[in-house]
């Protein structure tokens, strides 16, 4: 079988099912643009995005991006049937644009489109977080950002989407031609380890046997609760004098707005709470090498883990696969996957008495095994829904051979 992945970050959600589909002798092609990641097996094509018109109406931007990658996908695709290739599927995230024009220049080829979120103006991200209202505009923009969304679903054969909860974002009409399928996580390498060791750049050595608070994003910023995490440490920090603090994320903005008069979130809430933080016990780390990431969750006492309603994160999985204690938001995407008291705790996003409650707790019990029938039933949950091995990768196959 001949497989072509297209998703501009490679691999983003594919590198389960495209290490999978390679090592089992399928003749696999990728996609994307340009990245150093490589797939042992796997064939990489990249093209140069094209950069929009400076002068497209805002509302706009987006889509003309978008299909300007469509179309230099396209031009890639034809490049490859002309030389031989013509996949008998094409796997393709849909976010940016990218398979708009597939089945026009391959239409004998089956297309699997993922389908992320679908923006909505309310009940959902954008009007959530009081402190940042939404702009007056914000309808008008949303719908407009929808077209690729809705151009893609005409597109493709068939979609699919990581979680119940995102899938029913997407209007009634579109969700029944959307399969659920997570990309997963390989619990055999993102597993608990008691020996885990962390040694921070002052030289001190960190382990299970500390009081440590640990919060992971890609950015941190409003989208994953980074500001109200920030806020609750001064509480926890006075009240467990011995707790340490782990904040694992880039300085940039991956979802929402970047803040006024500061150049990132974190600079941001330094300020705001300037004077009141010991810094000594507040650790930033940056992005780290996944298994150095790997040993942040494997000593943690304590992961927060608190986000819109949005996308479900990899790090809530990641963080319950390794056997943290995670608290985290009431907030659809987490309830999807936590259940207060069984495996983790849940509070309101926007109680910080409640918040710094639970984690305090949390700290005082770490020492007598109080939550380890939670920790062994969170990694049990990610086990038993979403191991690579044993429950997404045959999932995948399975709608795979049901479109060719």
């Amino acid at each position: 079988m001949k497989v072509l992945f297209i998703h501009q970050n490679m691999p983003g959600q594919y590198v389960h099912i495209a290490r999978h589909l390679a090592h089992s002798g399928h003749e696999v092609a990728f996609i994307t643009q340009p990245r150093a990641a490589q797939i042992a097996g796997v064939r990489k094509l990249e093209y140069q995005p094209a950069a929009p018109p400076g002068d497209a109406q805002a509302y706009t931007r987006e889509l003309e991006g978008g299909v300007a990658n469509g179309l230099e996908v396209a031009r890639i695709c034809e490049w490859l049937s002309r030389d031989g290739f013509v996949p008998d599927i094409v796997i393709g995230h849909n976010g940016w644009g990218e398979i708009l024009y597939v089945k026009d220049v391959l239409p004998r080829t089956r297309l699997l489109g993922y389908f992320e979120f679908f923006y909505r103006a309310s009940g959902s991200d954008v009007d959530f977080d009081p402190e940042f209202p939404p702009e007056l505009d914000a309808a008008q923009r949303l719908r407009t950002r929808n077209a690729l969304n809705l151009l893609g679903l005409d597109a493709v054969d068939w979609g699919q989407s990581p979680t119940e909860w995102q899938r029913s974002q997407y209007p009634k009409r579109y969700r029944e031609r959307i399969t659920v399928v997570h990309e997963g996580v390989d619990t055999s390498l993102v597993r608990p380890d008691l020996t885990a060791r962390l040694w921070l750049s002052s030289g001190r050595c960190l382990s299970r046997a500390d009081e440590i608070v640990t919060y992971s994003a890609r950015d941190l910023e409003p989208y994953r609760g980074f500001h109200a995490f920030m806020r609750v440490l001064p509480t926890v920090l006075e009240r467990r004098p011995a707790a340490q603090v782990l904040i694992v994320g880039r300085d940039g903005v991956s979802y929402g707005r970047p803040p006024e008069g500061a150049p990132s979130w974190r600079a941001a809430m330094l300020e705001e709470l300037a004077g009141r933080l010991d810094l000594r016990r507040v650790h930033f780390l940056g992005l780290l090498p996944y298994q150095q990431y790997l040993t942040v969750l494997q000593i943690s006492a304590v992961h927060v883990y608190l986000t819109y309603p949005f996308v479900l994160s990899w790090s809530l999985l990641e963080a319950m696969s390794a056997g943290c204690l995670v608290i985290g938001s009431r907030t659809p995407p987490a309830e999807e996957v936590l259940r207060d008291g069984e495996n983790g705790r849940l509070v309101d996003f926007f109680d910080m008495e409640a918040l710094a409650d639970q984690i305090t707790t949390a700290l005082a019990t770490n020492a007598d095994g109080a939550g380890d029938a939670i920790r062994t039933a969170a990694r049990q949950a990610i086990v038993e829904r979403y191991d690579v091995n044993t429950v997404t990768l045959p999932t995948y196959l399975k709608l795979l051979r049901s479109l060719l």
